[in-house]
């Protein structure tokens, strides 16, 4: 088992821009899938993104598509979500979670690993 770290969280202010990283420290994510999960106080879990263990799949959430990035670089063991045109609506605590496949998955019953998350506070 492995812990995933999340950082890059923070507050921006509307149209603003994060760049959130997840790594593994001392393990290797490159043959697991990655999804970036997000709880906004009150709601439920929303699946934003996933990325396939090589990268060469991507899925998006349609309340972020168009806005937010998904990429990992295998290389330095993290994977990035790049968030652009934040709103208000964007608050929320942003997990990673990791799944042992190479699909890409923003099912979060179906992941394996998770870390334990960075706030994003989206404010004038």
């Amino acid at each position: 088992q492995f812990q995933l770290v999340e950082s890059g969280g923070g507050l921006v202010q509307p149209g603003g821009s994060l760049r959130l990283s997840c790594a593994a420290p001392g393990f290797t994510l490159d043959s697991y899938a990655i999804g970036w999960f997000r709880q906004a106080p009150g709601k439920g879990s929303e699946g934003v993104s996933c990325i396939s263990s090589d990268g060469d799949s991507t899925d998006y959430a349609d309340s972020v598509k168009g806005r937010f990035t998904i990429s990992r670089d295998n290389a330095k063991n993290t994977v990035y979500l790049q968030m652009n045109s934040l709103k208000p609506e964007d608050r929320a605590v942003y997990y990673c979670a990791a799944v042992d496949s190479h699909f890409c998955s923003r099912d979060l019953y179906g992941m394996d690993y998770w870390g334990k998350g960075t706030l994003v506070t989206v404010s004038t």
